[in-house]
């Protein structure tokens, strides 16, 4: 990719153009992706300066990645409900990318250098943020507008966790819809980001495609593990927006 004014004009004309479809459709706020596009350009040019220097140091690899992982579990919480939530969205997230990364660097699959680590805990934190989000958002809007369902399933005698579980795990489980659906195109449709990275940075056809199956894979057991957690925090009424259980402030 050639930097320089051009590269300028064609984002911007991107970034203009979404956002202006946004507002025409009335599909949301259309700031938002202009908004978005600004911090994505700042954010990666700071990335681009600091890299060099996190990439020659452990202990800076570590706490870019722990960055990372903070920055995921705010932005997730801010999604689904406030700063408060951070702390469960970060059990979320963390449950479901520490025991595969762990697994994936101490195998060997993944070397143990900064030049690795960095990019393979970045996807990894990301998809798990991103199911977190989906899941919770879908599973809180279920348990308020089956809110009749809810009591009902309370007066059958089910327990509070048992009936919040009946109404939000299916809709929150279409959170995996993404990677599952990555999963099964790949290189039929498209041709994600490890692949390429790895072709491009010189290895074979056949590492790359190692490379990203790992990752795809991986991304399965992360996504999954965040999305069963905060259903579970759901339930046991840590994540509230509130439960259907408890009446109206009104």
């Amino acid at each position: 990719m050639q930097l320089g004014p051009l590269l300028a004009v064609v984002l911007g004309l991107f970034a203009a153009t979404a956002a202006v479809l946004v507002w025409l459709g009335r599909l949301g706020p259309w700031h938002s992706i202009l908004t978005a596009s600004v911090r994505a350009t700042v954010q990666l040019a700071a990335v681009s300066l600091l890299i060099t220097a996190v990439l020659h140091s452990g202990w800076l690899t570590a706490a870019f990645v722990l960055m990372m992982f903070s920055v995921a579990s705010i932005t997730s919480a801010r999604r689904f409900g406030s700063w408060s939530d951070a702390v469960w969205a970060a059990a979320a997230i963390a449950a479901g990318v520490a025991p595969p990364l762990a697994a994936l660097i101490l195998s060997g699959l993944v070397p143990a250098t900064p030049i690795a680590v960095v990019p393979i805990a970045g996807i990894l934190i990301g998809g798990a943020m991103t199911a977190t989000t989906l899941a919770c958002r879908r599973a809180l809007d279920e348990l308020k507008t089956r809110r009749g369902e809810y009591e009902a399933a309370l007066a059958l005698g089910f327990m509070p966790r048992d009936a919040a579980l009946l109404i939000c795990r299916p809709t929150a489980g279409q959170a995996l819809v993404p990677a599952l659906d990555q999963t099964r195109t790949v290189g039929l449709v498209t041709l994600p980001g490890a692949f390429v990275g790895v072709l491009l940075g010189g290895a074979s056809p056949m590492q790359a495609g190692a490379t990203q199956l790992v990752v795809l894979i991986s991304l399965l057991l992360v996504e999954a593990v965040g999305v069963l957690v905060i259903v579970e925090l759901i339930a046991a009424e840590r994540v509230r927006r509130p439960l259907p259980s408890e009446p109206s402030a009104a």
